[in-house]
């Protein structure tokens, strides 16, 4: 299947766009009779690595309290090689783009070097009371960009 890739310029040059990453320990459990990672793991990598994130900023009261939740928009992953069990993966994580409501964040499953895979999702800043979308706080808002070179 050719379908276009959110991972450009190539896999190298995509990576070393990242300033943040953490080590992910595969479990057993995450595996399939293969000894393949699951591809629903995945996301859970994903999931815990943009909350590891977003608390290595101090902005979870931001966006993760009890009048506004984030939640997700959409997610995907791109699959280009496997993981197994004992494989030493680092997650990388980033902020790609910021929006009114929302921040497309992107994500990368290294071993040693190698991009096993990419993923790309967007979440979206939601009142409690409402259910509506909420505007990204402005200190957030300008953490997240100088973090990460926007400004």
């Amino acid at each position: 299947m050719n379908k276009e890739t959110f991972i450009q310029p190539d896999k190298q040059g995509w990576v070393s766009k990242f300033n943040f990453s953490i080590p992910v320990k595969v479990r057993y459990c995450e595996t399939d009779l293969l000894g393949h990672v699951n591809n629903v793991s995945y996301f859970m990598y994903f999931e815990q690595g943009r909350i590891d994130y977003f608390e290595n900023l101090a902005l979870t009261e931001e966006l993760f309290g009890e009048e506004k939740v984030s939640v997700v928009a959409d997610l995907e992953c791109q699959y280009l090689a496997p993981l197994y069990l004992r494989d030493p993966v680092t997650l990388h994580v980033r902020v790609a783009r910021i929006g009114r409501s929302s921040l497309e964040i992107e994500y990368a499953l290294v071993v040693k070097e190698q991009l096993k895979a990419g993923g790309r999702g967007t979440i979206v800043l939601v009142e409690t009371a409402t259910g509506k979308s909420t505007p990204i706080p402005d200190r957030a808002r300008d953490i997240i960009a100088t973090y990460e070179g926007m400004v």
